[in-house]
């Protein structure tokens, strides 16, 4: 019996080898890709237990949230041309009054300014924030700080709390670690018999900026800061300021005011003091200096009653009878010292009678020249709170 045997590839052998190569290659990738597979799901194993048994807290710092950033108040608009009247916090006390001002909006009226603490040292509201003006007896009850500010915007009115600083006969008599003294130490007392704090004291500041935080707080749009300065009557040789003098007479005030608008304006509100009418043009020794104050008031306003100065100010005989003229003189010193500033000026205007009975035709004579003098407008002063009505709506040049 015969065999028969078939022909031989001579490829055969490589192509063998070939195909055995072929297939470890791919036992090895599907070696590798279970490997990869077991590797996600172990990591999407491991997500699903740190989100539920440790919550989350590897992702939560990865995602930290940003930082929050503080909201930043901005106070109520300027009128265009501010047009207002000082009201006394006893006026404000008396049922129906405050809306008789509010009236004189018919008027031009735009503005009030309203005492938040006033000559006396009293406090026209019980500020809950400050337990020393309770202490000393100085918080009052005339009126609810609040309802005031929402009634004279809801009338679309500017709002100005009027805080009387340094003279403060309740806070020196009845905290007297806080007065000025006298050479002998007992307390000093102005030509009126009044008691002022000492300028010096940084708790005297703190008292006041934290009554005026109380009032931003209830919703004043602005702080009008007056007697903010050192005495300028009485026996002024008497004078003894307790403690350290932590800066020059001339800084003290600037530096007051620059705190106060640390704690204020973060509340929205502006910041702002009255001067004398004279502190433009020399030096009257009370520590008030319009271009140092002007670093930090929003708004500086001048009391130009023509009444207050002397005969001969300004080359003028008598300047309480030409009152637009000296309110004009004093001005111009007024924007000479801010000049670069954008400090505002506006200025206090008389509206009442000393020496010279004062008519409409004189009060009218007085805002043309602050207009003239490119003020951001005018406020009208009458302590006993009677202003001529028509005076608001004086129409602006032609």
């Amino acid at each position: 019996m015969s065999t028969i045997l078939q022909p031989v590839d001579p490829n055969e052998s490589s192509k063998a080898r070939r195909a055995a190569r072929r297939s470890r290659i791919r036992r090895r990738r599907l070696t590798l890709a279970g490997i990869l597979l077991a590797l996600v799901a172990a990591a999407v194993a491991g997500g699903v237990i740190a989100t539920h048994v440790h919550g989350h807290a590897t992702a939560v710092r990865a995602a930290a949230p940003s930082p929050k950033v503080a909201t930043k108040l901005e106070p109520r608009p300027y009128p265009t041309e501010v047009r207002g009247v000082h009201v006394t916090m006893a006026l404000a006390g008396i049922p129906g009054k405050l809306e008789q001002y509010i009236a004189l909006k018919s008027h031009g009226l735009n503005t009030i300014e309203l005492d938040v603490k006033d000559e006396n040292g009293e406090v026209g509201f019980v500020p809950a924030d400050v337990p020393l003006a309770r202490a000393v007896g100085s918080a009052h009850a005339y009126y609810n700080p609040k309802r005031v500010a929402a009634k004279i915007h809801a009338a679309g009115l500017y709002l100005i709390g009027r805080v009387v600083t340094f003279e403060d006969p309740l806070l020196a008599a009845n905290a007297p670690q806080f007065a000025i003294r006298r050479a002998d130490g007992s307390r000093w007392l102005n030509s009126a018999g009044l008691g002022w704090t000492n300028p010096y004291d940084r708790r005297v500041w703190r008292y006041n900026v934290q009554i005026a935080e109380a009032a931003a707080r209830a919703g004043f749009d602005e702080i009008q800061f007056d007697y903010v300065r050192f005495p300028s009557d009485g026996d002024l040789s008497q004078i003894r300021y307790p403690g350290a003098h932590p800066q020059p007479m001339g800084w003290t005030v600037p530096l007051y005011v620059k705190y106060a608008a640390q704690r204020l304006h973060p509340l929205g509100v502006r910041v702002s003091t009255d001067v004398f009418g004279l502190s433009a043009t020399r030096d009257l020794g009370i520590g008030q200096f319009p271009a140092r104050i002007g670093r930090f008031a929003d708004t500086i306003y001048p009391m130009v009653y023509p009444s207050h100065y002397g005969s001969g100010e300004y080359d003028i005989v008598d300047p309480d009878s030409r009152p637009g003229t000296t309110v004009a003189y004093s001005l111009r010193d007024f924007r000479a010292k801010l000049r670069g500033r954008k400090t505002n000026i506006i200025p206090w205007l008389q509206d009442f009678s000393i020496r010279h009975a004062y008519t409409l035709a004189d009060v009218r004579d007085e805002i043309q020249a602050a207009r003239l003098e490119r003020s951001k407008g005018f406020m009208l002063w009458n302590a006993g709170g009677v202003y001529s009505t028509r005076a608001l709506g004086t129409p602006a040049f032609r």
